[in-house]
């Protein structure tokens, strides 16, 4: 029998506890404040999510410092040491790179971006370049003390805290707390959508962890 159930009274008739939370990914070790509401149903008592980390929050440089400005054929070498604890975290279970191609924008865009200083975005363009873009998430760069903003799936409005480029998919994943032994197939577009379009392993964790805890999983 099929069931269609659209909220959650409907699972709750069906003997279901649901509880719900919206979770900041940051506070749980990954470089990306990204908020996400999660829904849990349980047969048993209500699940309890878990407390954020008491640790300090990764900033992206700590999270992609040791990724180079430009492109690596997938299977490459390291080209420098890990320079952070959450790079070494990353490294862990992997001694080769994958997914390190960058974006070839056009000279006029990297003048732009250039323009920009770690952290900032459009408001800090001269007033004639403002408006080159009609969102107001233009020309904005990562903050290299800070955890990112949400990684989307591709689109070309964020850049680097120092590179005057987008994000690679290797940097995107690490900002999902993607590790590097995590290779992404397909085109470079689809990758990008596959990595903006996940929930941060390093969140899914502290949840699965929380889950087994509960309920002896």
């Amino acid at each position: 029998m099929f069931l269609r159930l659209r909220s959650s009274e409907d699972f709750e008739k069906i003997g279901y506890r649901i509880s719900y939370q919206v979770l900041l990914a940051s506070d749980y070790g990954v470089p990306q404040n990204r908020k996400r509401v999660f829904f849990v149903g349980s047969l048993q008592e209500p699940f309890i999510f878990p407390l954020p980390l008491n640790i300090p929050k990764i900033g992206t440089s700590q999270a992609i410092s040791d990724l180079p400005s430009h492109s690596l054929a997938d299977g490459s070498l390291y080209l420098s040491p890990p320079q952070s604890k959450y790079q070494e975290l990353m490294r862990e279970n992997s001694q080769l790179v994958y997914n390190h191609h960058i974006t070839n924008h056009t000279q006029k865009t990297k003048d732009i971006i250039a323009l920009v200083p770690d952290g900032g975005n459009y408001k800090d363009l001269p007033k004639n370049l403002q408006n080159t873009r009609r969102v107001n998430i233009a020309w904005t760069r990562l903050n290299s003390q800070k955890p990112s903003f949400t990684i989307d799936t591709g689109h070309r409005h964020h850049f680097h805290y120092q590179y005057n480029r987008v994000p690679t998919v290797r940097e995107a994943a690490r900002l999902q707390s993607f590790s590097d032994d995590f290779v992404f197939l397909k085109t470079k577009t689809s990758q990008h959508r596959q990595v903006g379009n996940a929930v941060p392993p390093l969140l899914a964790q502290a949840i699965a962890q929380a889950m087994r805890t509960q309920y002896g999983i």
